[in-house]
């Protein structure tokens, strides 16, 4: 620690080292870095390319399986569609069916070749003694169907002996200890994977009279793997030193395969990895990744072989080894670290041989730097260096002639710039009260700007929405009609939650109607009609009683009004909906109380009050709590809108909206309503109207309580 010290100290203490580190750097860090970056793309690069190839591969081999067994049906398409073949079963000539049969089997490579006669009586045909057994199999009954179907089957190993007691012999297949297989109680593979292909043949008539039947075993076909090898791994197509390997898996064993066990020998009897049988023949998925084959690591590919009913019996794979690859890529790798440590070495003695003659003349400047802080009057002189640094101590000399000279000029100015200091502040002290004074007039002009930029947005904003909601509210009631005339009787268990919902939506038609009330009342003067504020109390009550499901409180009600008012009767409701529903977000929604209390107002008119033991409000909050799109809910949950609407629409009738509250005391919101409205679209006249109000408002509250 104490060299590391050092280190830190001799760089912070001169400009030559910290220079030179800046300038050793990027070369030393950031290199490195980028050489490991460099190599992890490479090393990821690589791979995603090995991935790609072999997922190729596979789409080949997967691509040359499928073709051989389109090849083995049309062969056998071409022996039920020739003359003579149709003849020799016509004629039940025994003999020519075997010959042709036989004929066909050599060449094509069958493992079997039977016919099957529809009507079961084949003679001495060569047939599956147990075809009336397998004929309810899918692939037969579609050859009975006239249709020509291939496909991979398992045979059991009585399948096999019905066939041909060698061929069950010479499928018994010992299983070999594999590592990362999964673990098996099973010693011995005993049955077969077959591409069997039936072809109906049909008389001259169109009538289907046998079947052909034939199947190739892939239990050690190496011909078949390495064929399909053989197209993949064609020469060239791998490094040297890699092998390209194909393999047919039956469940997860190895039945046909050219991925080398030892020298000369093939893997058969091996099994798949725990984790590729998990992932292809468990889930049904490719595997596109290393894996661990036999006893070596291989790009490998897998994917499940289905047979004709769309089982997953096996898998289809291919591969190469990796360690050819993985060498080419570390020998690589290997060449690109040394080209940069070389590159570095190489940078770095630059940056340090390059750097000494810059280092002298910034040393020589802070020397005479600190000189001139002792009061010296030293300078650099000479220097030999043409470039910006000689430039440099050039100028820094004249620089300290100049500051020299300045300062004298500056301790002659001192004393005539402080008075004027004095001065100044004072000066200052004044504009500065003068610009408080300002600030607070702008504040008072700003709000209320504020105000009635929200005031005229608000009017925008209702008169859209009213027109935007209009439109799905008449296809709703109109969908309704047509759900209740379809229905008919069978609405009856609904009903009250229809009428609900009609009732609901004219609500939202009336509310549309107040919002264009609000936005243009020049359109809606005379919407009025004698109110009874109790029951129109009672009638709100059922707009919220779905809250009550919701939340649990109580409601207490003291209707005591006498008087009825004259009103738009849904704008008021809709107004006590707000209020009613502000108390209930604002109170606990484990229990709480909400108080309704209706009384009259003097010989004025009505007082509604809506009380809750909520959360409260602080003056600030009242005293913003009717400006347009303020809102105390979090964002999201509110708009800020309603109180302001609701004050709007009573203020319009010549009323008031007030609140009292405290903190943590709930609040009480208080409707002020005249008998006989005083209808007034001027500014100036509701404000003075409103003080009015206020104050015979404050006055009854004072004789209430």
């Amino acid at each position: 620690m104490g060299i590391i010290a050092r280190i830190i100290n001799a760089v912070r203490g001169t400009v030559r080292y910290k220079l030179l580190v800046l300038v050793l750097f990027p070369i030393l860090l950031m290199m490195p870095i980028a050489l490991a970056v460099a190599i992890y793309w490479g090393a990821n690069f690589t791979y995603d390319q090995l991935y790609i190839k072999v997922n190729s591969d596979l789409s080949v081999a997967d691509d040359v399986f499928m073709r051989m067994q389109q090849d083995y049906l049309d062969r056998l398409g071409t022996l039920a569609e020739s003359y003579a073949f149709r003849t020799a079963l016509e004629i039940d000539n025994h003999q020519g069916i075997d010959e042709q049969l036989l004929a066909v089997e050599l060449e094509a490579g069958f493992s079997y070749l039977n016919v099957i006669h529809i009507n079961g009586n084949a003679g001495d045909v060569k047939q599956d003694s147990d075809a009336r057994e397998r004929r309810s199999s899918s692939s037969l009954l579609s050859a009975a169907q006239g249709h020509p179907t291939v496909g991979v089957e398992i045979f059991s190993a009585a399948d096999l002996r019905t066939l041909d007691e060698s061929l069950a012999s010479s499928v018994e297949l010992p299983l070999l200890e594999t590592p990362r297989a999964r673990p098996t109680t099973r010693s011995l593979e005993d049955r077969a994977m077959m591409i069997r292909a039936l072809y109906p043949v049909k008389d001259s008539r169109g009538e289907l009279m046998a079947i052909l039947d034939g199947g190739v075993q892939l239990n050690a076909n190496f011909g078949f793997v390495d064929a399909i090898r053989d197209l993949v791994y064609g020469p060239g197509s791998l490094p040297a030193g890699s092998i390209g390997t194909v393999t047919v898996f039956l469940d997860d064993v190895r039945i046909s395969t050219n991925v080398p066990l030892r020298p000369g020998e093939r893997a058969l009897g091996t099994r798949v990895s725990n984790e590729v049988r998990n992932q292809v023949l468990d889930q049904g998925k490719k595997w596109i990744d290393r894996a661990f084959v036999v006893n070596d690591w291989y790009i490998s590919s897998y994917e499940p072989i289905l047979d004709i009913d769309g089982n997953r019996v096996g898998m289809l794979y291919a591969g190469y080894l990796e360690s050819p690859y993985r060498n080419a890529l570390w020998k690589a790798l290997a060449i690109l670290v040394l080209m940069f440590l070389a590159l570095m070495l190489i940078s770095s003695l630059v940056a340090i041989r390059g750097a000494k003659s810059i280092f002298r003349p910034v040393e020589d400047m802070s020397s005479v730097v600190q000189a001139t802080r002792e009061g010296k009057l030293t300078r650099i002189g000479e220097v030999a260096s043409r470039d910006e640094i000689g430039v440099l101590a050039s100028e820094f000399d004249a620089m300290l002639d100049l500051l020299h000279q300045r300062n004298q000029e500056i301790l002659a100015s001192a004393d005539q710039l402080e008075h004027k200091v004095d001065e100044r502040t004072a000066e200052l002290q004044q504009k500065n009260e003068d610009l408080h004074r300002t600030i607070s007039v702008l504040q008072e002009t700003r709000q209320k700007l504020v105000n009635a930029e929200k005031l005229a947005a608000l009017g925008e904003l209702t008169a859209g929405v009213a027109h935007e909601i209009n439109n799905p509210t008449a296809v709703m009631l109109g969908n309704i009609d047509v759900l209740v005339d379809e229905l008919g009787s069978a609405i009856q268990p609904v009903q009250h939650e229809v009428d609900l919902i009609i009732e609901q939506i004219y609500r939202i038609k009336e509310i549309i109607n107040n919002l264009l009330h609000y936005t243009h009342p020049e359109d809606y003067d005379g919407y009025m009609a004698e109110v009874d504020v109790n029951e129109l109390v009672h009638q709100t009550l059922k707009l919220i009683s779905h809250y009550q499901n919701k939340f649990r409180f109580d409601i207490q009600l003291e209707l005591n009004a006498g008087r009825n008012i004259r009103i738009n009767q849904q704008e008021l409701k809709q107004v006590v909906v707000n209020l009613l529903v502000n108390a209930i977000h604002a109170i606990d929604p484990n229990g709480g109380r909400i108080r309704i209390t209706t009384r009259d107002w003097t010989d004025k008119g009505v007082a509604i009050s809506v009380e809750d033991n909520g959360t409260g409000m602080d003056e600030v909050t009242m005293s913003r709590v009717f400006n347009p799109f303020y809102s105390t809910k979090m964002q999201g949950e509110g708009t800020g809108l309603g109180l302001s609407v609701s004050y709007g629409l009573i203020r319009r009738y010549g009323g008031n909206l007030t609140v009292q509250s405290s903190p943590g005391e709930g609040a009480c919101f208080t409707i002020w309503l005249l008998t006989e409205p005083e209808l007034v679209e001027d500014e100036e006249t509701i404000i003075k109207q409103l003080h009015a109000i206020e104050r015979d408002s404050e006055v009854s509250r004072q004789q209430v309580l």
